[in-house]
């Protein structure tokens, strides 16, 4: 847990550590916006009954190799964004052959922190049930840690998720409780602790890769260290990858490319599982 030290607002307010965050997530619309004029996709299949229930499929240009499915969760501390901020991510791993698909869910305070774990697990399924193959889930911030519930999660899925890579993951929530992101999700410090996959029995087997950019606070970065020991000592085979110099909102950008150290991680996480 952090100590009470900490100033946990400047620790966890992504915003204000990096000033220019507007130009990011504004390059990020953008450049999603022109993957999906030209990319091979399906887009806006409904997983379930709710507006924001929908996903989008990308599919390699020459030809889906024909291994796992890489589901892509994005951020936005589960009150911000939806997934058309993110299709250009599917880039890097789409031209090395593999199929990505990014979904959207109801956000907070719309919805509760255990609702959107449920949404996005509904979304899993859907996708395991479309494909009939292996998932790899990657995410980033908030998505990271919807990732690790998938990776964890406790109900009985027909295909478990054993393959994951969080990128600036979020997994143990107590910390967040008194900061202003708590504002929409309205936590609890008990349901922080019972949303928290670092408090969950981990999976037994499995390969799990956790991500973090250089230049993070040094919470986001005991959150990933933390996640590997743990889940490391229970049986699963765990890294830690440092993004060398890489903030919360650029350590995201090598999944567009397919030479990318990120998506060699996708690369070697689809050959496992």
């Amino acid at each position: 847990m952090a100590t009470e030290e900490l100033d946990l607002e400047a620790e966890y307010n992504n915003r204000a550590r990096v000033p220019d965050h507007p130009a990011h997530i504004a390059g990020w619309q953008r450049d999603a916006a022109a993957y999906r004029a030209h990319a091979r996709c399906e887009l806006d299949l409904a997983y379930g009954p709710g507006e924001r229930h929908r996903l989008d499929f990308f599919y390699p240009e020459r030809g889906d190799a024909g291994g796992p499915t890489v589901m892509f969760i994005h951020g936005g501390y589960w009150q911000a964004l939806d997934k058309s901020s993110s299709s250009h991510l599917a880039r890097g791993a789409n031209a090395r052959g593999l199929t990505v698909v990014i979904p959207s869910y109801t956000l907070a305070p719309e919805a509760t922190l255990a609702d959107i774990v449920s949404e996005i697990e509904a979304a899993a399924d859907f996708i395991a049930r479309r494909t009939g193959r292996p998932l790899i889930v990657t995410g980033h911030s908030a998505g990271g840690h919807l990732a690790a519930c998938l990776m964890a999660r406790r109900s009985t899925p027909q295909r478990p998720v054993r393959a994951a890579m969080p990128i600036s993951g979020l997994f143990d929530l107590p910390p967040l409780v008194p900061t202003s992101i708590n504002k929409a999700l309205c936590l609890t410090v008990e349901e922080a602790h019972r949303l928290s996959p670092l408090e969950w029995e981990p999976p037994k087997t499995g390969y799990l890769v956790a991500v973090v950019g250089g230049a993070e606070s040094s919470e986001f970065l005991r959150q990933s260290r933390a996640i590997v020991e743990r889940w490391g000592k229970a049986g699963v085979r765990t890294r830690y990858h440092e993004v060398t110099g890489a903030h919360h909102f650029d350590v995201i950008a090598g999944l567009a490319h397919p030479a990318d150290q990120l998506v060699n991680i996708l690369m070697e996480l689809a050959a496992d599982a």
